[in-house]
């Protein structure tokens, strides 16, 4: 075998050899990162979380915390509950007392993440600055609506219902997809002196400011022009919506800015 022969079966078994080191590197990252996924630990905070100031809107295990709209002592009856750790809307069951499930406490400068699936064609929301009151008998007749949608239902083909748009006032800032069914989604929501940003799975969906007359002038020529409580508000409760599908809500956590 010539000295050329020679150096090139050298390069060749250095070349498979570093060829099979890399599938192996690559296999360990990629079933590292399924075990991590498989094992993380819901409706928990780190300690850095906790440090930097947040806290849980859900313990995973109960519903403390929160209350049905305008009906403080029904939350038992309804549809909500708590199921393999996640805040569940049973909406289908008829006998259960109907009803948005609204936080106790109210919120006026936050950043709010949670993680969220909606059944197949679902349909939902979460609502910011809630005005609880006798006067008014809905959340969506004051708080602006963070889309919730499966990706097979028709409203999808609609600009101003896509997933995490402010429902019925402005589209998607950026375009992005809900994950269908089965699959968790990932939610941010960002008020600070009354400008609002929506993330739907790592991007920004919505952006407005609430004291600006772009957003008054929006909300008049809008479905809700009719609400007069509608929009005005900077501060008030956070509300999950009961709308007929069943919805999942898990690691909720809220850290006031």
């Amino acid at each position: 075998m010539t000295r050329t022969s020679l150096l090139i079966v050298l390069i060749s078994l250095l070349v498979v050899v570093s060829c099979k080191s890399d599938e192996k590197k690559k296999f360990e990252v990629l079933r590292s990162k399924e075990l991590a996924v498989k094992n993380k630990v819901h409706n928990q905070l780190l300690d850095i979380e906790k440090e930097q100031g947040w806290e849980l809107l859900f313990d995973g295990e109960s519903l403390e915390g929160w209350h049905l709209f305008n009906k403080p002592d029904s939350t038992r009856f309804s549809a909500w509950e708590v199921r393999e750790g996640a805040i569940f809307c049973n909406a289908t069951d008829e006998t259960k007392v109907f009803g948005d499930l609204v936080t106790d406490k109210a919120y006026a400068n936050y950043e709010l993440e949670f993680e969220w699936q909606m059944a197949l064609r679902g349909n939902g929301g979460v609502f910011v600055n809630v005005q609880e009151s006798p006067e008014y008998t809905a959340t969506y007749q004051t708080g602006p609506e963070y889309q919730l949608l499966e990706p097979a239902h028709m409203d999808n083909k609609t600009d101003l219902k896509r997933p995490g748009c402010l429902w019925g006032l402005s589209p998607q800032v950026n375009q992005v997809e809900a994950n269908p069914t089965g699959q968790w989604n990932t939610a941010r929501i960002v008020q600070q002196d009354g400008k609002l940003q929506f993330y739907l799975n790592g991007k920004m969906t919505a952006e407005e400011d609430l004291t600006s007359s772009e957003w008054r002038n929006k909300v008049g020529s809008s479905g809700f022009k009719n609400a007069p409580g509608f929009g005005k508000a900077t501060q008030g409760k956070i509300a999950l919506q009961n709308w007929y599908f069943e919805s999942k809500f898990r690691n909720m956590k809220i850290r006031e800015l």
